[in-house]
């Protein structure tokens, strides 16, 4: 059984080691791609290259393993907030470069993650117990800031909850439906009413 597998008494691997960070990097890749609800350690580690040993090893169990993926997920995501901020300060272009990003077919994989880690999270338990509110209160200082940019003052609460939820929203929508020109209509009407 997969949580089961023991650690090797000399392991191929040091923690902290470049060899971890890349397979952090591919697991989280794969969970993109997988479902990981039912994340299996013998498939994962035939796709990326490693071995259930050596991944317990590293990262003590399957659900520290899982808890550093959802961490790495949710630190890809800002790490695109990040970006759509430094090339562009009106809130207006900000969110639109966000949206543009969000739609992309190839980063479909990421929003299923999310959302996926999102709903386990709200059943509690351990390793997703934490992911949902750590998720809003990573998004809230980025969207504070971005939005504080063109009002030169600091935006409501409700004005960061509305941009968030309605990212979100949208977002989850897209990915349900696929209808892509529907769902951007209504985005472009958020932004013209809120963000002009």
């Amino acid at each position: 059984m997969d949580g089961s597998v023991e650690a090797p008494a000399q392991p191929e691997v040091s923690v902290g080691s470049p060899r971890r960070a890349e397979l952090l990097e591919r697991t989280l890749d794969y969970a993109e791609r997988t479902n990981l609800s039912e994340l299996s350690l013998r498939p994962l580690a035939a796709a990326i290259g490693s071995s259930p040993r050596v991944l317990i090893y590293l990262f003590g169990s399957k659900d520290g393993l899982l808890r550093e993926v959802l961490a790495a997920s949710r630190a890809r995501q800002l790490a695109v907030v990040r970006r759509a901020m430094e090339e562009s300060a009106a809130p207006g272009e900000v969110l639109g470069r966000l949206w543009a990003w969000m739609c992309e077919p190839e980063h479909a994989g990421v929003g299923r993650l999310f959302f996926e880690s999102y709903s386990r999270s709200l059943g509690g338990g351990e390793p997703w117990a934490s992911f949902a509110v750590d998720s809003v209160r990573d998004w809230e200082p980025q969207l504070r800031s971005m939005l504080t940019r063109s009002a030169g003052s600091a935006p409501s609460d409700a004005e960061v909850t509305l941009a968030l939820a309605t990212l979100r929203g949208l977002f989850l929508d897209l990915l349900a439906t696929g209808e892509a020109e529907r769902i951007d209509l209504a985005w472009r009407r958020y932004i013209e009413l809120n963000w002009p």
